[in-house]
């Protein structure tokens, strides 16, 4: 039986039951599944934007770890610690369970929720998987009913943590990427259509949503340099360095800005690129279920909230971006190396969200944890750019975090303060996220 009691201290305390295998004596195979499959339902979902991704994986991960928390021994709930998560459904104590069962059928039932938008052929493939693991945990001899059990207790996690992530203020934010009723601010350095056309800017109330760790949405905004066109100051002096180094790009340069563009239309989203570096040190560490559970729900949990300050950033000061002031006060010619996007440029996006994921992945692996991307590796050569997608090798988290944020400034669509106070704003989202009790 699954009881919704008061989150207290001894509540969370769980006895695992001595009968359970506990979740890090299984494999993570569970858990890898399930975090691409939903990289790809971001790529193949219509309306998944950076900011909605990033919302949908710090769902996605919480629900994975809450499925499989009980089964280890030295980890506790997030519930009781997350902004206005206070209860999620408990175990029996006297039962067994099979982890990965638990696993799956939270991440097939929050999927289901999260993408309801998605095609029938993609609700088909999440039908699909489920159904394909619980065939596999039949042919290990578990038993009927600890399966049952084990899959109405995902289930249940899945329900309630989508229930608690309907008031958050960005459900179905699929379906008002760029709402019609924003009155887009004018004044002087104010952000303004770009190259790609769009007049309304996307998702401007995003930044008013609730974040998932409530000293996240407390943190003080800093303010961007004041906007000048005076060739001596500093706001000059950024924008015209964005445009000088645009200008002599070296082919290596490219490849960086290329590979961190992670535009939503042909990838997985720059959140999505962070989530599948944390499926890479999950692999590259050969971590068993409960660290991937914990690896994936801190990396969610990250880059969800550094999208939610960054965004509310962004249309705090409307800042505009490289495009703009060039083109008004440098060259009327001048086209980036990669297009703007339809957002406010203060602060970075990518710093913001690279920085919080790196700080998570460190307190779980290492500062000094070295690892290759390859999340583009399949891509075909950007032919426009005539650059081509090569792997990134990397000494740590926060080095990629950096090369993240750099790759921007290449693009020609940051400019420096953009990416030092997104990286500096991120560092401190991950260190609040690693601040939460994990473990008991």
């Amino acid at each position: 039986m699954i009881n919704l009691l008061s989150c207290t201290k001894n509540q969370q305390d769980q006895t695992v039951s001595p009968q359970s295998k506990t979740a890090d004596q299984f494999p993570a195979e569970v858990a890898l599944q399930w975090s691409g499959f939903q990289l790809y339902l971001i790529q193949n979902s219509t309306g998944f934007t950076p900011p909605v991704a990033s919302r949908a994986l710090g769902y996605g991960g919480l629900a994975l770890y809450e499925a499989v928390v009980p089964g280890l021994p030295m980890h506790q709930s997030l519930a009781g610690q997350l902004n206005g998560l206070l209860v999620l459904p408990k175990i029996d104590e006297k039962a067994v369970y099979h982890w990965p069962a638990s696993a799956n059928a939270a991440e097939a039932q929050i999927l289901r929720n999260l993408y309801a938008n998605t095609s029938d052929a993609n609700k088909a493939k999440i039908d699909s998987l489920e159904n394909r693991f619980l065939a596999g945990f039949k042919t290990e001899s578990v038993a009927e009913d600890v399966l049952a059990r084990s899959a109405a207790f995902g289930k249940q996690i899945a329900d309630a943590i989508f229930e608690w992530s309907r008031t958050d203020g960005g459900h179905e934010g699929y379906n008002r990427n760029f709402p019609a009723d924003y009155k887009l601010p004018i004044f002087n350095g104010s952000w303004q259509p770009t190259e790609n056309g769009r007049k309304i800017p996307m998702q401007p109330y995003w930044g008013k949503n609730r974040t998932f760790v409530a000293k996240n949405a407390t943190m003080p905004i800093l303010k961007p340099l004041a906007v000048s066109a005076d060739v001596k100051s500093q706001y000059f002096a950024q924008y015209l360095e964005v445009y000088t180094k645009n200008k002599s790009l070296t082919q290596t340069e490219k490849e960086i800005s290329i590979w961190w563009a992670d535009d939503p239309s042909d990838t997985f989203t720059p959140p999505g690129h962070s989530y599948n570096i944390a499926r890479i040190a999950i692999q590259t560490a050969q971590a068993d279920l409960g660290k991937a559970a914990e690896t994936l729900a801190r990396t969610g949990i990250a880059v969800a909230d550094a999208f939610t300050i960054c965004w509310k950033c962004k249309y705090l000061f409307n800042n505009e971006r490289p495009y703009t002031f060039v083109r008004r006060a440098i060259d009327p010619a001048w086209i980036p190396f990669w297009p703007a996007p339809p957002f406010p440029g203060y602060s970075s996006g990518h710093s913001t969200q690279s920085a919080a994921a790196a700080l998570v992945l460190a307190a779980v692996y290492g500062e000094t944890f070295a690892f290759t991307d390859d999340s583009h590796v399949k891509r075909v050569r950007d032919q426009k750019r005539n650059t081509d997608f090569k792997t990134r090798s990397f000494k740590s988290f926060w080095e990629a975090a950096e090369e993240s944020a750099y790759s921007r400034y290449l693009g020609g669509i940051h400019t420096r303060q953009d990416n030092e106070i997104g990286l500096s704003t991120g560092k401190t989202i991950g260190q609040n996220v690693n601040g939460l009790n994990w473990k008991k």
